[in-house]
């Protein structure tokens, strides 16, 4: 049997944090519904950032509400603390990812609290929607920052992310997600990590987060798909990156990372066929950053076939 690989896209969110050029709303819904048009199931279209911090996200709550018509799309957003959980929960947001580094410096410098505080705030978020009811509740996910090394820190502890990692699970996460925020990750690291995250919180389901700084974003995800991890994030056009980490470049493509996996037999249910057009919109919205990416350079090959892909 074919398996099945989630590649949800976080270019709305991660891919325009950093970027100043602040993006008109039309232009961030005409991106939303082009890639769910082509098969993209999930999308993270916003931080519930302070607008002040970020303005990129002032329009966060219009993005979302249109958003949610989209029918069959898992809408998720980035909450910093309890209060973004509280308008996620406002707005009738699917999904809440949280995030807090593994990395003491790192969680400091990005969110100013200890990463303890941090956990403490996760477990106020989980408390509070256990009061709702299931069918009305949002998935809240915990994502681990730095999980392979810290551009303030250096190294970063394996058994410190596995013990985060269980942390949240028990706290309440329906999912987590390791991400190499500042690429250091190496696909040997990456299959350790994922092994043992996987192994400790048993069926909470886990998802992984690459940066292609060192243009090892891809062999990472093999190393996590040989981990039997089945679900990633991705940008298109590999926008984004960290704050805390000049020079570095952004995410794995959301569309060499979908070629890759339906090349290995995966399927994804993404048609890379439209993501050209979708690529060529958000250039133009973006005419000073810089889009990386194979497929966008070479397109698709000639033998090119999707696996099992409806149409």
């Amino acid at each position: 049997m074919t398996e099945n690989v989630l590649i949800r896209e976080v270019g709305l969110r991660d891919g325009l944090q950093i970027i100043k050029a602040i993006v008109p709303t039309d232009v961030k819904m005409a991106w939303i519904r082009a890639e769910h048009a082509a098969g993209v199931k999930e999308i993270e279209v916003c931080s519930f950032v302070p607008a002040r911090l970020i303005p990129q996200f002032a329009d966060a709550e219009q993005v979302v509400a249109q958003s949610l018509r989209l029918p069959g799309l898992t809408v998720s957003a980035l909450i910093p603390n309890l209060r973004g959980a509280e308008r996620g929960l406002e707005l009738g947001i699917h999904k809440m990812n949280y995030v807090l580094s593994v990395s003491e410096g790192h969680n400091l410098a990005n969110v100013r609290r200890s990463v303890q505080e941090s956990l403490e705030d996760f477990r106020r978020i989980a408390h509070m929607l256990r009061d709702i009811p299931e069918h009305q509740r949002p998935i809240l996910c915990g994502g681990l920052s730095t999980s392979f090394g810290c551009t303030i820190e250096g190294d970063v502890s394996e058994d410190r992310v596995v013990e985060l990692a269980e942390m949240l699970a028990v706290a309440g996460a329906d999912e987590i997600v390791v991400a190499d925020t500042v690429g250091y990750a190496g696909p040997a690291a990456v299959q350790r990590v994922f092994k043992r995250v996987l192994a400790a919180v048993g069926v909470v389901p886990v998802a992984a987060h690459f940066h292609d700084t060192r243009g090892l974003g891809l062999a990472n995800a093999v190393a996590a798909l040989n981990a039997g991890v089945r679900l990633f994030d991705a940008t298109l056009g590999g926008l984004g990156g960290c704050p805390h980490a000049p020079g570095a470049t952004g995410n794995v493509v959301t569309e060499d990372l979908a070629f890759m996996c339906e090349t290995m037999g995966f399927q994804t249910g993404i048609d890379l066929r439209q993501i050209p057009a979708i690529r060529a919109m958000v250039a133009a919205a973006l005419p000073e950053e810089r889009m990386a990416g194979a497929i966008g350079v070479a397109g698709l090959p000639k033998n090119y076939q999707p696996v099992h892909l409806t149409t």
